[in-house]
């Protein structure tokens, strides 16, 4: 069974509006065990609606329609459906009358477009809204199926992990598409592929990897009677990716990297006395061109204080040298985009806060150079710990947010490649 999503709004299509629904619907068809084939975006103008879910219906089983549903003028979908599918909108006195009741209820003043929302197509029925004035629709009708769904956030998301995904499950019994996400850093994107490509030709479960900034993911889909059951096809070959990759994998699906960072910094809460580590590890950083960036990333992630000690942002060369004492000789030497300054920033974090880690980052983020010639981009990042410093030397390309964004992640990489070591 295939399905088609169709979102509807202009202010979709002029970027003022993110569509976030289309994704969330499109999960829930895959957990339903029914392949979500295409997506559409399409503006509030009723022909062009109409066309578009003619077209889908003649491509498919299911298409779900998501927004223009309210009482206003540019709210035609359930006008649109009923074109499309050849029928003609019935009102319903009884949720007329539903409507002038919370109308009343709320001390509204009754304007007549509020009944429209009592108006389906004859072959539709009402999925109800429990957080808003206008219901959902599902419509039967020639061995197809229409769906549509309302646009505000709160209404959309009850209405469709509740009745529809009810409804969705009992349409396509017997199937479920369900993924994993394994999440790798430290290596390419051709790399990893390189590596596991074998598995690649798997048809159940599929395995496929796209890249995210600083980090691959590879997503294994199967299709089976339930998720338990997609889960037993998928656990054999998460093992044998495991096997090959190792802890390049740090987590799947939700888990972030800076999770990933702090669940091993927790972790040494039995290290043996003798590695000059206290009963867990600790970190603190000092970060110039990302101004707190790798800090707020560590400290998003819930019980974090139990490891994280605080951090410095020495923004200037006064604050490198006054707030971490850097020498003011070894600034002038080698630049304060170097590995130098980089190494003597976490060690002086490190001591500072007492800590068993110190990270720091010095770079050049653009788009220009505030000192010297270094070219944008240029990133050193340092990683000390009892008895040694490693220091990392980056180029990393794009806008100054991407770069700033580049290094926060390269530097709970190499936080995370010196926990492993231990």
């Amino acid at each position: 069974m295939t399905a088609e999503v169709v979102s509807v709004g202009t202010e979709l299509l002029l970027g003022q509006t993110i569509d976030t629904h289309a994704a969330t619907i499109a999960l829930i068809l895959a957990d339903c065990g029914i392949s979500c084939t295409r997506r559409q975006t399409v503006g509030d103008n009723l022909d062009r609606i109409v066309d578009v879910l003619r077209e889908a219906l003649a491509r498919v089983d299911v298409v779900v329609a998501i927004g223009g549903l309210g009482p206003t003028a540019d709210d035609l979908t359930r006008d649109a459906i009923a074109r499309a599918l050849d029928d003609r909108l019935e009102r319903i006195p009884e949720f007329e009358e539903k409507l002038r009741k919370m109308v009343a209820y709320r001390k509204l003043p009754w304007n007549d477009s509020l009944a429209r929302q009592a108006d389906k197509p004859t072959s539709a029925q009402f999925v109800g809204n429990p957080n808003g004035s206008a219901p959902g629709l599902i419509c039967e009708k020639n061995g197809k199926v229409v769906i549509a769904l309302p646009g505000p956030r709160g209404e959309f998301n009850p209405m469709a992990d509740g009745p529809v995904r009810e409804y969705l499950e009992r349409l396509q019994s017997g199937q479920v598409i369900h993924s994993r996400t394994l999440k790798i850093c430290g290596m390419g994107e051709s790399q990893v592929e390189a590596l596991i490509r074998p598995l690649m030709d798997s048809a159940n479960p599929t395995v496929a990897p796209y890249a995210h900034p600083g980090e691959v993911h590879l997503r294994l889909t199967a299709k089976a009677p339930s998720r338990d059951e997609a889960d037993r096809l998928i656990d054999p070959v998460h093992r044998q990716i495991y096997e090959i990759l190792g802890d390049a994998i740090f987590g799947t699906d939700s888990t972030t990297l800076e999770e990933s960072v702090v669940g091993l910094l927790r972790g040494r809460q039995h290290s043996n006395p003798a590695d000059d580590l206290p009963e867990y590890a600790t970190l603190s950083v000092a970060e110039s061109m990302t101004g707190g960036g790798l800090g707020k990333r560590i400290t998003n992630v819930p019980g974090s204080s139990d490891v994280f000690a605080g951090g410095a942002v020495a923004y200037r060369l006064e604050a490198k040298s006054g707030l971490l004492k850097i020498d003011p000789a070894t600034i002038k030497q080698f630049g304060p985009v170097s590995s130098e300054v980089a190494a003597e920033m976490a060690r002086a974090i490190r001591l500072k806060l007492s800590t068993s880690y110190g990270v720091a980052i010095t770079g050049n983020a653009g788009p220009t150079s505030d000192v010297g010639d270094e070219p944008v981009g240029l990133v050193y990042i340092a990683v000390a710990f009892p008895g040694g410093c490693e220091v990392q030397e980056h180029r990393f390309r794009g806008e100054r947010a991407e770069i700033r964004r580049r290094a926060t992640q390269a530097a709970l990489v190499a936080l995370r490649a010196e926990l492993l070591k231990k």
